[in-house]
């Protein structure tokens, strides 16, 4: 059993965040359906590629789930999403707002059918406000938060961290909670529900306790100033003699006296939080580290309660024994390319535990097995591909 058999998934969503959330839910067992538009990379139209089946077998944000090619602009393509709908238990779409209104495959049309429909609309500013109708990407939700503004050094730039804050968590990851929440009242009242749910909101939400102090009046937090970001030597980085970097965390006094200790600098335990002091620990921090490589230094401090961790790059993290033992990377068999390795599961269910069951299809893949199911014949299908409806 898993956690999330027999609910059914609609996804329409187009970027990164949507794809993230119907991920999640398929992994732990949701039916997610992928209702994607028509296109060169479809099943009917793409000749046989091995570098692209390739990439596409090590797509992890396509994986446990089927497509069907329905082209929305058309009223019978329309039609059998409504179908599709009174059937399942949740939209996800990743439209700028207005959108699905114009395609009439928004809340509203759906709801009136299905009223136990809970459906997800995903933006970057929410489907009402000054902003919700700019255009924007990962790096713009989290400037209108203020989250980049905290993200860096001092007198640097703000750093981009990728596209994981916004996209991914503020997004996705939030998507996924906000859409169980939503079945599990539904358990209670019999009814779906509308999630307008706006990635700059939920960075927000993410600074719930940085924000704490500012509405009481204090300051604004900048980037590598604070405990926290960098601001103290005994939370920060240190580059070692191979030219790669350390992170340590030593915020508790006895891991604080554990780093003293390892590194000859017993004379700085008194004076951990003391200012007129930090410049002359990090100087000393930073003499030391460069003395052995990044992997010398993690083998000598972790077992002596010291909080340390190599700076890994993507690719160490994917080669990392902990994260191997920890199942963050899996083995999937591709029908085309055969065994290939995906991401793990994070959440580790005891119960009702995730997997990886299928990898990504290829668009349109399961148009014809999905119509059928509808009641469609094969000349019906036939019919409505000729005529651009589905592909």
């Amino acid at each position: 059993m898993t956690a999330l058999q027999g609910i059914t998934v609609l996804d329409l969503g187009r970027q990164g965040p949507g794809p993230f959330c119907s991920m999640v839910l398929g992994d732990f067992g949701a039916d997610v359906l992928l209702i994607e538009p028509p296109g060169s990379d479809t099943a009917a139209d793409a000749p046989p590629d091995l570098q692209r089946e390739r990439r596409r077998a090590h797509q992890p944000l396509r994986r446990n789930k089927r497509s069907i090619v329905l082209n929305l602009r058309e009223p019978e393509a329309r039609q059998l999403l409504y179908r599709l709908a009174d059937a399942a238990d949740v939209v996800m779409e990743g439209f700028r707002p207005g959108v699905v209104a114009r395609l009439e495959v928004d809340y509203e049309t759906l709801a009136a059918r299905n009223p136990r429909i809970v459906y997800c609309s995903l933006s970057g500013y929410g489907q009402d406000g000054p902003y919700a109708s700019l255009v924007g990407h990962d790096v713009n939700y989290l400037s209108i938060a203020g989250a980049l503004s905290m993200i860096g050094r001092p007198g640097q730039p703000p750093s981009i961290p990728q596209n994981i804050l916004a996209d991914f968590a503020g997004g996705g990851q939030a998507a996924v909670i906000a859409i169980l929440a939503a079945l599990l009242a539904r358990e209670r009242t019999g009814c779906g529900q509308y999630i307008d749910l706006a990635m700059s909101d939920s960075v927000m939400y993410t600074l719930a306790s940085a924000t704490a102090g500012v509405l009481a009046g204090g300051p604004s937090p900048r980037a590598g100033e604070g405990m926290l970001a960098g601001g103290v030597p005994f939370i920060n980085v240190y580059e070692t003699a191979d030219g790669q970097w350390i992170s340590v965390a030593a915020l508790e006094p006895h891991f604080w006296r554990a780093l003293c200790e390892a590194v000859d600098g017993t004379e700085f335990v008194p004076h951990q939080h003391d200012p007129d002091w930090h410049e002359r620990i990090r100087q000393h921090l930073e003499r030391c580290f460069r003395t052995k490589t990044r992997d010398q230094w993690f083998s000598a401090l972790r077992d002596l309660e010291v909080c340390v961790a190599p700076v890994l790059s993507l690719a160490e993290a994917l080669a990392d024994r902990h994260n191997r033992a920890r199942g963050m990377v899996v083995t999937v068999e591709d029908p085309v390319v055969g065994r290939v390795e995906q991401i793990g599961i994070g959440p580790k269910l005891t119960g009702t535990p995730g997997s990886v069951r299928t990898t990504a299809p290829r668009p349109g893949a399961d148009t014809d097995s999905v119509l059928e199911r509808l009641g469609c014949s094969a000349a019906e299908i036939a019919d409505l591909r000729v005529r651009g409806i589905v592909a």
